[in-house]
């Protein structure tokens, strides 16, 4: 599921080598409790393009070795999931970490990352180059991010806005943590990794804040969203896939490069040069993506 699709592409008609490509990455996350079994194949059918299994906040103490062993009786390389650990300093790491070693476990999301060490303690346990999500959820951890970045094996940031909040005494995880949001953006292009992942609005029924926030989060640079319910799924896609204004310019973009002889591009009086080519191209190869994907 996670690396479905990579090679999705369009070609550039442009006169160079501006050929632009977009693997398909999840824009989607959904949270499944891994305490219920049940609900583990209801999560795969809900149309999010990852599930991560949750083994942290999502099951109580004494639920917890249970869940892991549904988690370790239900994956297969036919089911592809992600699963949530617990985190380094607790006494579930160990035996959670060893998780990743199964073939049906496409990655590691690692609650409460504050150091390089903490990936490579999964890397270790896992026996395996298996890819790793660390969430940035503390002050620490946003203050190492770029070390965090650039482990090994880590494939993406994933923003934990509560407990970031809740750490630094701040009661809003709207825009008041825009900078922050920023700041994970430029760390991950920096590092060569994926663009970031926001965190959840923890209200289900109120699509408003939903819509609002996931608006919010792209235009910071974040490409995907957390959720904690299937009905989250559409109204993030909706905000993070191209739409169709969106893929009516690009298309016109790159119609005109094509036609154009060397020389400046000029579209509705307005000059296009190669960052505007390339983001058209960009957004057409990301929609070639999906679908293929679809």
């Amino acid at each position: 599921m996670i690396e479905d699709d990579r090679q999705a592409e369009r070609a550039a008609p442009a006169s160079d080598d501006n050929t632009a490509t977009a693997a398909f990455s999840p824009q989607s996350f959904l949270f499944v409790p891994g305490s219920r079994p049940e609900r583990f194949e209801r999560a795969l059918e809900s149309g999010a393009d990852a599930v991560i299994i949750d083994l942290e906040d999502a099951v109580e103490p004494a639920a917890k070795d249970a869940a892991r062993e549904h988690v370790a009786n239900w994956v297969s390389r036919r089911h592809p999931v992600l699963v949530r650990i617990n985190g380094r300093t607790t006494p579930w790491f160990e035996q959670d970490a060893k998780l990743g070693a199964l073939d049906g476990v496409a990655g590691i999301v690692l609650p409460k990352a504050e150091q390089a060490a903490d990936v490579a303690e999964i890397v270790s346990r896992a026996r395996r180059s298996i890819p790793v999500f660390p969430l940035i959820e503390s002050a620490a951890g946003m203050w190492n991010a770029m070390e965090i970045a650039r482990a090994p094996c880590v494939t993406r940031l994933l923003f934990g806005t509560l407990d970031f909040i809740a750490e630094m005494g701040m009661s809003d995880d709207g825009e008041a943590l825009n900078y922050y949001r920023a700041q994970l953006a430029l760390i991950s292009r920096v590092a060569g990794i994926e663009v970031p992942v926001d965190g959840v609005t923890p209200d289900i029924n109120d699509t408003d804040r939903l819509e609002c926030d996931a608006a919010n989060g792209k235009r910071q640079g974040f490409g995907a969203k957390l959720c904690i319910h299937p009905k989250q799924i559409e109204a993030v896609h909706r905000c993070y896939r191209p739409g169709e204004q969106e893929l009516r310019w690009a298309t016109r973009v790159v119609e005109a490069a094509s036609k154009a002889s060397a020389g400046a591009i000029v579209l509705d009086g307005k000059m296009i040069d190669r960052p505007v080519l390339l983001r058209a191209q960009q957004l057409l190869a990301l929609d070639a993506a999906v679908r293929r994907k679809a």
